[in-house]
C-alpha cells in the first residue's frame, strides 16, 4: 500500500478516534467528577458522612472498574442501541467508552480531593462557609492540578479503549488497523497506525503536563 492510499485512511481513522475520545472524555468528566466528590463527602469523617451511600457508590465504581472493556462493550449493546439507535459507528462507541471510563476517573478525582489540606476546609467552615462553598472554593480549586493530571490519564486510557472499540465496529484507527493492517497483511499500514497513535498520546500527555504545571504554580501563589 502506497502513502497516497494510506493517507486518507489514516486521516479518517484519526478524525474518528479523536471524535470518540473527546466526546467520551467530556461525558466522563461530567459524570465522574461529581461521583468522585460524592465518594469523599460521604466517607467516614466527610462533610456528608453516610456509610450506606458511600458503600453503594463504592461498589458500583469498583464493579465498573473491574469489568474488561471488551466485555462491557458487548454487554452494553442493548443500552447503546437504545440511546443512539445503533451499536456500530463512532457515535455509538461514545456510550460504552464513557461508561467504562467514569468509574476510573471518579477514583482519580477521589484521590485528588483527599490530598487537599483538611485545615483549609476547617478554616472555611469556621467562617460559616456552606458545603457548596467548600466544594467550589476549596476542594476543587486545590485539587485541580491532580484532577487535570487524572483527566490526562483518562483520555490516554480512552484512546486505548477506542482502538479496541474500533475492532468491533467502532471505526477509528483501531478499525483501520484491523481491516487494512492485519486482515490484509499490510505491515506498513499497521506501523503507520501505531505511529499515529503514539503521536496523539504524546501530544495529549505534553498538553496535560503543561496544564498541570501552570495550575500548580497558580495554586501555590494564590
Amino acid at each position: 500500500m502506497t502513502w497516497s492510499e494510506m493517507q486518507p485512511l489514516l486521516t479518517q481513522g484519526t478524525l474518528d478516534t479523536l471524535y470518540m475520545v473527546l466526546w467520551s472524555a467530556l461525558v466522563t468528566v461530567v459524570g465522574g467528577l461529581p461521583l468522585g466528590v460524592l465518594l469523599v463527602l460521604t466517607d467516614k469523617g466527610g462533610l456528608l458522612q453516610n456509610t450506606a451511600v458511600n458503600k453503594v457508590v463504592g461498589v458500583i465504581v469498583n464493579i465498573g472498574r473491574s469489568l474488561p472493556f471488551i466485555i462491557l462493550l458487548i454487554a452494553l449493546i442493548p443500552f447503546t442501541t437504545f440511546v443512539v439507535g445503533t451499536f456500530i459507528g463512532p457515535t455509538a462507541m461514545i456510550v460504552p467508552l464513557a461508561i467504562g471510563a467514569i468509574p476510573f476517573f471518579a477514583r482519580l478525582v477521589e484521590t485528588a480531593i483527599r490530598e487537599v489540606d483538611h485545615g483549609l476546609v476547617e478554616a472555611v467552615q469556621s467562617m460559616g462557609g456552606s458545603l457548596p462553598t467548600i466544594v467550589r472554593k476549596v476542594l476543587l480549586p486545590q485539587a485541580l492540578p491532580s484532577i487535570v493530571s487524572g483527566t490526562t490519564t483518562t483520555v490516554i486510557a480512552l484512546i486505548g479503549y477506542s482502538a479496541m472499540a474500533g475492532a468491533v465496529g467502532g471505526e477509528g484507527l483501531g478499525s483501520k488497523a484491523v481491516t487494512y493492517g492485519f486482515q490484509r497483511f499490510e505491515n506498513g499500514f499497521m506501523i503507520a497506525t501505531v505511529v499515529v497513535l503514539i503521536f496523539i498520546v504524546t501530544v495529549i500527555q505534553l498538553i496535560g503536563d503543561l496544564a498541570v504545571r501552570l495550575l500548580t504554580r497558580r495554586t501555590r501563589t494564590a
